[in-house]
Parts: structure tokens; C-alpha cells; sequence
């Protein structure tokens, strides 16, 4: 009967990609928290974030070109930090350069892999590089390291749980190299959204409030009022869905702070997740969302004498502020730059 029903159980895709989601989140934060190194909760988070997508096991190459991407763009991001960042006015002037040729080239039908890690990069490392250059490479050699560690987990994963069938990944959009006038009307948008905040925040150190710079900078990579509104409102469901498992998970770990007994709440709680992302509803994308956000808010819940519900409520809160903000100069932008 066991036989039977593993039998069944490998040969239906749903059920591989839950099984599949629930051991590499699981094995993920087994080595994250059981080893330790530097910003290792960021390999659970990506682990998490690209098995909820229903896609095959990555080419060799195509894992090798995401790992060299993130390298380069952290690279990129060091450069502009440590080289620019003594320089106030050139900085800014670089920074909006920046930000409109990685919006233009992604609206090229570029790499959004290369783009999010360039945006977190040159958004991140200068905040950090203001208070100490160290703390800055530092953070980019660890954030790299986990990345690397991610690719080799799916891997891993799809080893374990292996789709029934080969099924091709799906072939993206070929990058446009010649100018294409539409794609730089809307990098032009994305940056005078993204760009001020940035300026600001960067200029002035307001590492408190860095979740809203790094939202209202991806919210806005279609600088479309619909879509804008649109992400910002999954964003914030999916951090409250994800908030109310994460506050079950919280007490429950409080309850019982064992290693293995978190190991196991997280098998239980991942198989439940994997179901959900997995079962083509309208809730599925919340759910998906709503997971990364459960393993963030737990993770900062875990440091000595932090208080899990401000923690909440700050993340909604900056969540918000970042769609208010990226809808009022959408608005504006629209209203008397762009009719």
C-alpha cells in the first residue's frame, strides 16, 4: 500500500513540487541556522522563493549565469558604494544613471534575477558602507555565498523530488539590444519614482525605514498605476497572511525551543504552504508571498529582546508607506510629465 501510494505520489506533479518545496525550505534552514555563517537566513528565503515556482529544474547554465549575475552585480554595487559614496553630488548623479539603464534594461526583456540583485545591491550597500566599508563587503560576500548555496539546494531539491516527466523551462523573451523608445519612456518613469526616495534615504542614513526605499524601488519596475497598486496590495495580504502563520509559529517555538521540534513545525508548516501555492487558486500567490514573509518576521523574532508583534506591525506598516508613496508620484509623474 506504501509502495503504492509513493508510486502514485512521484508521478503527479503537484504533489512532487509540494514535497519538493517542503524538503528544500526544511533542509535549507536545518543548514542555515544549524551552521550559522553570515546573512544564512537569505538561502531559506530563495529557496523558498524559487521553489514556489512551477517550473523544471534550472540548465546547468542557466545556474551558472545567476550565480556569476549576482557576483557581478554585488561587485557593481561595491564599486559604486566605496568608489562614489565620497563623492555626495557625482554619487546622485551615478545613482539616477544607474537605476534608469537597469529599469530600461529590464524592460529589454533583460534579466530579472541580474536587476533584483543589482537593485538590492545598490540600494543596500551604501546605507551599509556609510556607517563602516567593511560591514559592506562583508554583507555583499555573505549575501553572495547564500545565493550560491540556494542554487545548489534546488538542485538538491529537485534530486530528492524529481518532476514525473522532462518538461522544457520556459523560454523568456530575447533581450532587445537596439534602443527601444517605449521601454526607455518607461525607465524613465520607474527613476523619477525610485530615484528621490533613494536620494534621500541614502543621503540622510535612514537605515530604519530601508524596507521602504527597497520596495517602492520593486513595486515600481512597471511603472504602471494599476500594477503598482496592484503589487504593493499582494505585498501587504501576503505580510499579513504570512504574519498570522508566523504569529502561530512564534508561540509555538516559544513554547517548545528545540531545534528539532522548529525542523518539524516547519515540515508541517511548509507541506501546508506547498498546497496551497500549488493548487492554482486566486489565493495561491498570497500564499507563495505570504511564506517568504512567515520565514522573515520569524526570523527576526528570534534575536534577544525583540518584540514580535512591533516587528509585525512595523513591516505592514512600511509596506504601506511604500504604496502610498510609489501611487502619489505615479500620479503626479502621470498627471503633468507624462499626459
Amino acid at each position: 500500500m506504501s509502495l503504492t501510494f509513493l508510486a502514485n505520489a512521484y508521478a503527479n506533479v503537484n504533489t512532487m513540487r509540494i514535497f519538493r518545496f517542503a524538503f528544500g525550505v526544511t533542509f535549507a534552514c536545518a543548514l542555515a541556522y544549524g551552521i550559522n555563517w553570515p546573512l544564512a537566513f537569505l538561502m531559506p528565503v530563495f529557496t523558498a522563493m524559487i521553489l514556489a515556482m512551477p517550473l523544471p529544474k534550472p540548465s546547468l547554465r542557466a545556474s551558472l549565469y545567476n550565480m556569476i549575475s549576482t557576483l557581478f552585480a554585488f561587485a557593481l554595487g561595491l564599486t559604486f558604494s566605496l568608489f562614489f559614496l565620497q563623492f555626495p553630488l557625482a554619487y546622485l548623479l551615478i545613482l539616477a544613471l544607474v537605476l534608469f539603464h537597469l529599469y530600461y534594461y529590464l524592460n529589454r526583456g533583460g534579466s530579472f534575477w541580474f536587476t533584483l540583485m543589482s537593485m538590492i545591491a545598490i540600494l543596500i550597500l551604501p546605507m551599509i558602507a556609510n556607517s563602516h566599508e567593511g560591514l559592506a563587503i562583508s554583507f555583499s560576500v555573505g549575501f553572495v555565498y547564500s545565493s550560491w548555496l540556494t542554487i545548489t539546494m534546488i538542485w538538491l531539491a529537485h534530486f530528492v523530488f524529481p518532476d514525473p516527466e522532462f518538461t522544457q523551462f520556459p523560454v523568456k523573451p530575447k533581450y532587445n539590444k537596439a534602443y527601444v523608445g517605449v521601454a526607455a519612456k518607461l525607465a524613465l518613469k520607474s527613476t523619477m519614482v525610485a530615484f528621490p526616495i533613494a536620494a534621500v534615504f541614502i543621503t540622510y542614513g535612514l537605515s530604519d525605514y530601508l524596507l521602504v526605499m527597497i520596495f517602492s524601488a520593486i513595486f515600481i519596475l512597471k511603472p504602471d498605476l494599476t500594477q503598482g497598486k496592484e503589487a504593493g496590495k499582494n505585498s501587504l495580504l501576503s505580510t499579513l497572511l504570512g504574519g498570522v502563520f508566523a504569529w502561530l509559529f512564534y508561540w509555538l517555538i516559544v513554547a517548545v525551543p528545540q531545534f528539532h521540534f522548529y525542523l518539524l513545525i516547519l515540515l508541517i508548516t511548509s507541506l501546508y504552504f506547498g498546497r496551497q501555492i500549488f493548487s492554482g487558486s486566486t489565493m495561491s500567490k498570497y500564499y507563495s508571498s505570504g511564506f517568504i514573509a512567515l520565514l522573515v518576521v520569524v526570523n527576526s523574532s528570534m534575536a534577544a529582546d525583540t518584540n514580535f508583534n512591533a516587528i509585525l506591525a512595523q513591516r505592514v506598516s512600511l509596506i504601506t508607506s511604500a504604496i502610498i508613496y510609489i501611487v502619489c508620484a505615479l500620479k503626479v509623474i502621470e498627471r503633468y510629465l507624462f499626459k
